[in-house]
């Protein structure tokens, strides 16, 4: 780490990326819920973002293509469990 930060903001930046798949999970779940919840343009914005986290967490890109061309979020909500099973 850089010698401009402090003991302590080194440390938080330590566990921030310690926790990015964590924080990724977390936030793809809400995306979900949001997914279940949501149409038209915002539905499309949701989807979006969700491909980035899971991106983040690993997940194939044509993996990712082939969820967001089902439009179905119990698909992708089976998939993040299967995740946290493996990350926890």
């Amino acid at each position: 780490m850089s010698k401009d930060y402090t003991p302590y903001q080194q440390r938080v930046i330590r566990n921030y990326y310690d926790n990015r798949q964590a924080v990724a999970l977390q936030r793809a779940s809400e995306l979900v819920t949001e997914l279940y919840l949501s149409e038209g343009k915002r539905r499309q914005q949701h989807w979006k973002h969700l491909a980035s986290h899971l991106e983040a967490l690993g997940v194939k890109p044509a993996q990712i293509a082939h969820l967001m061309e089902q439009d179905k979020p119990e698909l992708v909500a089976k998939l993040l469990k299967q995740l946290a099973r493996s990350l926890g």
